[in-house]
């Protein structure tokens, strides 16, 4: 430390001495799977000597249906719904967790702190104080949920071009974060705690139940999104191909987000860390001065004028055990790095409070203030047009209404609904909400889903299904963990769930004025009652539309989509009845004509033989649209 520094100048004053986080960063320089569907054993090219092939219609230009312009669109889409603002802050958030001015309430805090809480937030005490709207998280609502209406009005051929950019420009925004990350002094210590493991975690059932989460959370799973989004694919679409790249997707960009977030917050944790030192050090010297400690204590090699944190820790060590009985009442702190990299930033607060207060001392640090913002706001647009589709993707396809009419409707009400988060007591609500809205509603939903597909419609039908898409057999991995593995793990996680919510206290984290931090607070009566509604209303159209189908009071469009299946399945035998009569014109046996329809084959679940079965005209052996009528039968 340079001699000219206060720490050497209170040596020759007696004037209280401080040095900011400025002073100290001033010393630093700066396969065509068609190909593999069953053909009668000729390829897709090539037909048998004298046969003719008549191209076979495709049912889907038939039904109306829109179609998504190209592949690309569609992964775009999913990956924009997928990874959203999760991977950025709830991600590294339970990974950190689990592995200024002159307002007293700034000086108590930060200025980053005192700005998100008191300037952008406004927020009150308590949850019981609304404190009424804040107009200008109000007027950004309105204006992102304008945004979603103008990309989803027009259906996928909108949204599908607004996905090339939100999707995008993350990555082009989190790479150069990355790389600006990693020259900082100190992003080693952050990405070396990140793979640091915490064995003992993994004990404590909280982590696989937010484990969990955040896979539903992360792959927009429950959620009906992607659903809605596969829905305008193909019929043989590679669907097995699409569900691996989207999870390898969001799995790499959450560990791209994460080492950077890790290596941010290596370099604030060392500047941090650095104060703290100048700080300690600087009444370390006052004791000295003033008799209260003796010169003799500080070992002879320290130099306060370059006092390293090693020097002070060898320092601190001396201190503690000399004046064991009246440490204490010196106030002295440790300043251990790995204290200042485990301090866990609660949800929002990690992007908002503890990225932003680096970002302050980056170069040029409007610049990268822009960018990470205008990056979580392409985040969030992708994640709210995938929930979106995924809610009128299935009332357009039920109901006969105006797709226009139905998302600006829907719009309204989600930006009605997202008023009780902008009131200055909002940011408590997405506490809330994130808690019990999400947690066990969603995975009770998952659980359902898998059991309807697993157990209900049948495994061994699904398997079918998928193979007569894909036209390969999907591997027996997927059939034991369908039926058996992820049931189990989801009701261990259900259980796990009710019993902490029942065993933990329920309650927020409040920002309390008077002391400049948060403080744990429990939810009041209403609150709570709330909270519990919360989990009720969301699992509460589960039982409402198995009422409504078991009792056929709303028509659920399996008619319209069985008229497809089966116009695609007229037009195959009125092609085939053309080529019979060509094949009895030119006295040929009908039965040589080579059927247009693919050939079934039973799936006889893992490790079963196959048997192929003819599905010529007029027999009566199984096809895959032998089903439509009766998909209670188990293949």
């Amino acid at each position: 430390m340079p001699k000219n520094t206060k720490v050497t100048q209170r040596e020759h004053s007696t004037e209280p001495v401080t040095e900011s986080v400025a002073d100290l960063l001033s010393l630093e320089h700066p396969m065509d799977y068609k190909s593999s569907q069953m053909s009668m054993g000729l390829s897709p090219g090539s037909t048998a000597p004298g046969k003719a092939l008549l191209p076979s219609p495709d049912p889907d230009a038939e039904d109306g249906r829109p179609a998504w312009n190209n592949k690309l669109e569609y992964i775009l889409a999913q990956v924009g719904f997928s990874v959203g603002l999760g991977n950025v802050w709830r991600f590294p958030y339970l990974c950190q967790k689990n592995g200024g001015v002159v307002e007293p309430e700034c000086e108590k805090s930060s200025a980053t702190t005192y700005f998100w809480y008191r300037q952008t937030l406004n927020i009150t005490s308590t949850i019981d104080d609304t404190g009424g709207l804040n107009w200008k998280m109000t007027l950004s609502l309105l204006v992102a949920w304008i945004m979603v209406c103008l990309a989803v009005i027009k259906g996928i051929q909108s949204s599908g071009k607004v996905m090339y950019f939100s999707s995008l420009f993350p990555y082009v925004v989190l790479f150069c974060f990355l790389v600006r990350g990693l020259l900082l002094k100190g992003a080693v210590d952050g990405i070396a705690h990140m793979f640091t493991p915490k064995l003992e975690k993994m004990l404590e059932p909280q982590v696989w139940r937010e484990a969990a989460t955040q896979v539903f959370f992360a792959l927009g799973l429950g959620f009906g999104g992607v659903i809605a989004f596969s829905s305008y694919n193909k019929r043989d679409n590679n669907c097995h191909f699409d569900a691996a790249l989207v999870s390898i997707i969001n799995f790499v960009t959450s560990i791209l987000a994460t080492l950077v977030v890790f290596a941010v917050l290596g370099f604030k944790a060392n500047v941090m860390n650095e104060k703290c030192v100048v700080e300690n050090a600087e009444k370390i010297l006052g004791y000295l001065n003033t008799g209260v400690l003796s010169r003799e204590l500080i070992p002879p090699h320290i130099n306060f004028s370059h006092l390293s944190t090693q020097d002070y820790a060898e320092m601190y060590g001396v201190i503690k055990t000399v004046k064991e009985d009246s440490f204490d009442q010196l106030g002295l702190d440790a300043c251990v790095l790995e204290d200042e990299l485990n301090k866990a930033v609660q949800g929002t607060g990690l992007a908002f409070i503890a990225f932003t207060e680096a970002m302050t001392h980056f170069p040029a640090s409007p610049f990268w203030s822009v960018m990470f913002f205008f990056m979580l706001i392409n985040l969030g647009l992708g994640s709210m047009i995938g929930t979106m589709t995924g809610i009128t993707t299935p009332v357009l396809d039920a109901f006969k209404i105006r797709k226009e009419i139905l998302c600006v409707v829907c719009c309204i009400i989600a930006f009605l609904l997202g008023l009780l988060f902008v009131q200055r007591s909002g940011n408590y609500f997405v506490t809330m909400f994130d808690d019990y809205s999400a947690g066990l509603p969603l995975t009770v939903v998952v659980i359902l889903e898998n059991i309807s597909v697993a157990w209900i419609y049948g495994t061994k039908r699904f398997m079918q299904d998928l193979e007569d898409m894909l036209g390969f057999r999907p591997y027996a991995f997927y059939y034991y963990m369908w039926r058996y593995v992820s049931p189990a793990v989801l009701i261990v996680l259900i259980t796990a769930t009710v019993i902490e919510m029942a065993v933990s206290p329920a309650g927020y984290n409040a920002w309390v004025e008077s002391e400049g931090s948060e403080r744990f607070q429990s939810y009041p009566p209403w609150a709570l009652a709330m909270a519990y509604a919360l989990i009720i209303v969301a699992m509460l159209p589960l039982p409402i539309v198995y009422i409504v189908r078991q009792f056929n009071l709303v028509s659920d469009g399996s008619n319209k989509l069985s008229v497809s299946y089966r116009k695609g399945m007229m037009k195959d035998i009125s092609n085939l009845e053309e080529q019979d009569e060509q094949r009895f014109i030119l006295s040929k046996n009908p039965s040589e004509a080579p059927s247009p329809m693919p050939a079934h084959r039973a799936y006889l679940g893992p490790g079963g033989t196959q048997e192929m079965t003819n599905t010529n005209y007029g027999t009566s052996t199984k096809t895959g649209y032998q089903n439509i009528g009766s998909p209670e039968s188990e293949l």
